[in-house]
């Protein structure tokens, strides 16, 4: 695995901790609907929330979380449409971004935004 895709999934192991330690359950991690992939599925009170993982080790191109171009949001809610389709999901849906970024130490911040875009 190269190491930009190890850093990307250690970067989804902790979002994915850090949101059962809020109580969030998670339903798939990495689930795939065409080509479009969605990092977590979790459900969280009435929500079922689709969360983008964004991991980097710098900020030298920007924050993480500013690399969900519009393009990729579309993606995710295409596939959190086929979700829907398949589980018959009905509900209240939300997009939530989680950016991980670690230093030179390996030490990392994290920053969750709810409700990150409209789906």
């Amino acid at each position: 695995m190269a190491l930009h895709n190890q850093l990307g999934h250690k970067g989804e192991e902790i979002a994915a901790q850090f949101l059962e330690g809020k109580g969030y359950r998670i339903l798939h991690t990495n689930w795939c609907y065409g080509k479009a992939e969605i990092d977590i599925i979790a459900s969280f009170g009435r929500y079922l929330v689709i969360v983008e993982v964004k991991t980097r080790s710098s900020t030298g191109f920007g924050q993480p979380e500013e690399f969900v171009s519009s393009a990729k949001q579309k993606r995710l809610q295409w596939a959190a449409e086929g979700y829907i389709y398949q589980t018959k999901y009905r509900g209240e849906i939300r997009f939530d971004i989680i950016s991980v970024l670690f230093d030179a130490r390996g030490e990392y911040t994290l920053r969750h935004i709810e409700d990150a875009f409209w789906g």
